[in-house]
Formats: C-alpha cells, sequence, structure tokens
C-alpha cells in the first residue's frame, strides 16, 4: 500500500474502475455494490443534507429577534412635543413619554428589555455568546464524530440538544438568561453542519459527492429564506414565538433521522465495526439493486475488507483506536495534516468574517429588514449553481483566492460609498456576499477532500469552529 502522504485521498470518479485496483476502502466498497448513487439512497443522503436549513435559521435568527425596532414621535399633553423630532438618531436622549415604539415591545429582545441604550456591547450580547458558543463546540465536539459516537449519533445530539436550547431561550426572563442560553445554542450546533455534510457524502459514491454537497447548500438557502418569511408572519408577536417555531420542526425531523438514516460505512469500517458497515452496505445495495448486487458480492467486499483492516487502516489511523481525542493525535503525528489544517482556518476565518458578519449587520444598510434578509438568502442560489460549476471543473484553491478577494474589494467599496446611496450599498453587499458564498461552499468541499474518513469530520469542524472569531 502506497504511503498514505502522497496517495490522493479522493480519486476522480471517471477513472475507470477495471483498470485502477482498489487502493482503499472507498474503492472496495464501490467495485462491489457500484457508486452507490440509486435513486433512493441519494434521496436519503438530500434528506440528511436537509440539516442544513435548520443550521442557517439558528445562525441568523438573531437578525430578527435582536434588531432594535422603529420608534417615533409621540403627542404629549398640549399638543406640543418640541422635545422629539423624527430626526434624533437615538431615543435615549429624549424624556420618557415622548416616544414609543412603532410595534409591541415585545417582538425584539432589544425593546423587550430596554436595551436600546445599554451600550452596543450589551445589545450584542447574545450574538457574540452564541459565536462564542460555536467556537468552543467546534474544537470540544467535532472529535465526536470521527471517534466514540460517528456522525449519525453526532448529528442526531446536535440537533436535539440544539432544539432543547431553543424552547429554553424562548423562556429567557433577562438578557443575561438569553446570552447565556444562545452560548449553549451556538455550541450544540456547531456539529450539526460538519456531521451534515460529511455524512450525507460519504452515504453515496465519489460520483455523488458535489452533487449532494450542492444539495446541502440549497437547503441551508431554504433554512435562511425561510427567516424573513416567518418573522414577517410574526411581526406584531413576540421574538420567543420564533424560537417556538423554529425548534418545532427541528425534532421532528431528528426523530426521521433517527429511523430513516444510516451510519457511514465508511467511518463503521475504519473505526472497526465491520458487521454494522456490511450490513449498512447491504442495505444500500438493496436500495439500488439495478446493478446486479449480490449477496455474494458483499461475502467477497467483506473477506477483502477483513483482510484489508487487518493489514492496515485508512489513512494510516487505528481502526481500534478509541477515545475522544484519538484524532487528534492521528493529524498531530502527520505534518501534512497540520499544514493542510492551518491553511484552511485562515482562509476560514476570513472568508467566514464577511459570510456571517454581512448578514447579522445587514440592517445597518438602512433598507427594510425582512426584504434585505431574503435578498441575502436569495443571492445563495446562485452562488450554489456556481459553486457546483467551480467544484466540478475548476482549480479548488485558485478559485477560493479569485473569490474572496472579490469579496474583499466588494465590501470595501461598499463601506466607502455614502449613506444616502441605499441602493449602491445594498447592491455592493449582495454583490460580496455572493462571491463569499460560493468562496464558502467551494472551501468546504476542499476541506473535505484534503481529510481523510479517520479524520474528517474534526479537521473540518476546525476551521468551522474557528471561522466564527
Amino acid at each position: 500500500m502506497a504511503d498514505t502522504a502522497t496517495v490522493p485521498l479522493l480519486t476522480s470518479h471517471k477513472a475507470d474502475p477495471a483498470k485502477v485496483p482498489p487502493t482503499s476502502i472507498d474503492d472496495m466498497i464501490e467495485k462491489y455494490i457500484g457508486d452507490t448513487g440509486g435513486a433512493v439512497q441519494l434521496l436519503k443522503a438530500v434528506f440528511v443534507a436537509f440539516a442544513w436549513a435548520f443550521d442557517a435559521q439558528q445562525v441568523f435568527i438573531s437578525v430578527f429577534t435582536d434588531a432594535e425596532p422603529q420608534w417615533h414621535c409621540v403627542d404629549v399633553a398640549g399638543g406640543n412635543n418640541s422635545s422629539c423630532t423624527p430626526a434624533a438618531a437615538s431615543p435615549c436622549a429624549l424624556p420618557p413619554g415622548t416616544w414609543a415604539w412603532d410595534r409591541p415591545a415585545k417582538t425584539s429582545v432589544v425593546s423587550e428589555w430596554a436595551l436600546q441604550c445599554a451600550g452596543p456591547a450589551l445589545a450584542s450580547l447574545p450574538a457574540s455568546s452564541f459565536f462564542a458558543g460555536c467556537l468552543v463546540g467546534g474544537f470540544v465536539l467535532t472529535t465526536l464524530a470521527d471517534s466514540v459516537l460517528g456522525r449519525k449519533k453526532t448529528l442526531l445530539l446536535s440537533l436535539v440538544s440544539m432544539s432543547v436550547a431553543g424552547l429554553l431561550t424562548a423562556l429567557a426572563p433577562n438578557v443575561w438568561a438569553y446570552a447565556a442560553l444562545r452560548f449553549v445554542s451556538g455550541f450544540a450546533r456547531s456539529t450539526v453542519g460538519t456531521c451534515t455534510l460529511v455524512l450525507s457524502t460519504e452515504l453515496v459514491g465519489k460520483r455523488w459527492r458535489h452533487t449532494v454537497s450542492v444539495a446541502a447548500f440549497f437547503c441551508y438557502t431554504i433554512g435562511f429564506l425561510s427567516l424573513p418569511l416567518l418573522a414577517y408572519a410574526l411581526r406584531e408577536d413576540s421574538w420567543r414565538s420564533m424560537y417556538f417555531w423554529m425548534v418545532v420542526p427541528c425534532l421532528f425531523y431528528a426523530a426521521l433521522i433517527h429511523l430513516l438514516a444510516q451510519e457511514s460505512p465508511r467511518w463503521l469500517l475504519v473505526r472497526g465495526h465491520k458487521r454494522d458497515a456490511i450490513e449498512s452496505l447491504r442495505q444500500i445495495a438493496t436500495l439500488d439493486d439495478s446493478g446486479g448486487h449480490t449477496t455474494t458480492n458483499l461475502s467477497m467486499l467483506e473477506l477483502e475488507l477483513e483482510a484489508c483492516v487487518s493489514m492496515h487502516n485508512e489513512d494510516g489511523a487505528s481502526s481500534s483506536g478509541s477515545g475522544v481525542f484519538a484524532t487528534l493525535q492521528v493529524m498531530w503525528e502527520r505534518p501534512w495534516a497540520i499544514r493542510r489544517l492551518a491553511a484552511i482556518m485562515v482562509a476560514g476565518f476570513g472568508v467566514g468574517m464577511v459570510y456571517f458578519g454581512m448578514p447579522l449587520t445587514v440592517g445597518s444598510l438602512g433598507s427594510n429588514l425582512y426584504l434585505s434578509t431574503a435578498y441575502n438568502a436569495l443571492a445563495e442560489v446562485p452562488s450554489s449553481i456556481l459553486s457546483w460549476l467551480l467544484i466540478a471543473r475548476a482549480n479548488r484553491r485558485t478559485s477560493v483566492v479569485v473569490l474572496a478577494a472579490s469579496a474583499g474589494v466588494l465590501s470595501l467599496a461598499c463601506a466607502a460609498m455614502p449613506q444616502r446611496a441605499e441602493a449602491a450599498r445594498m447592491a455592493g453587499e449582495l454583490l460580496s456576499f455572493f462571491a463569499t458564498c460560493t468562496a464558502y461552499d467551494v472551501i468546504l468541499v476542499y476541506s473535505i477532500e484534503l481529510f481523510p474518513t479517520s479524520v474528517r469530520n474534526s479537521a473540518v469542524g476546525r476551521w468551522c469552529g474557528r471561522r466564527w472569531c
């Protein structure tokens, strides 16, 4: 077996399997059951990818729940209210009773807890706490998917924990409890995106991985786009209602994942669970029986896998190794893994700042918050299409460099535009966000291809966690 430091981690699906002998667990699986691209199995992988919709809702819900509502001057006794003018930048300097919120105070945490005059640090504390939780969770939880729990159980744990934290957030009595619960929410959802993408792509063959990845990006867009629709429908209701209606569908989806989704056969084999892996592959072969997949094929696969695993483990990781931090040791012992991880973390840090910073501060552009957020969500649709084209045909590294540079230039141009040019600033923001979304999608797929099964979730989670800084 060739050195794992030099052999490509993912080979091209265009290679002729008859001419290329199987050199990895991936190759052996596809040799006996095909590219696992049957329609039913492909739909199951896309169903797993739909978890990204709930992930997007968790990330961007604060755009509406934590927004400062519009306010207006009110008439006082005698009909003279010269102390209040609509041109005032903030109601903080105005006497009590001379102004009021346009909507009920319960529609936002800012108005319900009177945070408009508490300073930007306190008003932004819940959002900062959420991303701090994402950062901590990205370092602590991602190893679970590669070690003791696996992809499916870690995804279920994240979805349920995230939902329970969301329900408790809806009951928060003050901003301090709210910020603490947002930290817990961020900690819990930190592995949703990585587990979803890794599991869904490992449930299909190499030929279909790009398709499933792009399907996950579209699911994220659906979740993002649902937020302004939900917020507009509940614009007169309490901000707590948004959390409730976001959590209930997620719990229902988690129950379906438990019943319908499979664990990654690749992870099962790498961790030494050969019997479970064969059973998972048997289910896949049954779903996609058009290629003549038989019990004999699976028996031959079992024998070959047993010989392969006994000689070595895929990517140099011990299949009998256990413990939460076993995958970190695997990466630490390989200089090439550390170099790749450092490079992907630096790229993810820069792209992540723009990707999450733009939608969260879109209200400062002065345009309609619901429409602005919807425009940002819709920008992800052509971004996903462009990502699919670039992933299929272009160089990953060059694509990321060009897209990131374009996003940076457009962001600077947007900041340099005058305040009164709302349309031009919004156009610049959308173009910058479009470029950033595409770069973000390409980096995600690129990072999956850079690391082997035994450490894939941990490595992807490291840069995903660092991007919250």
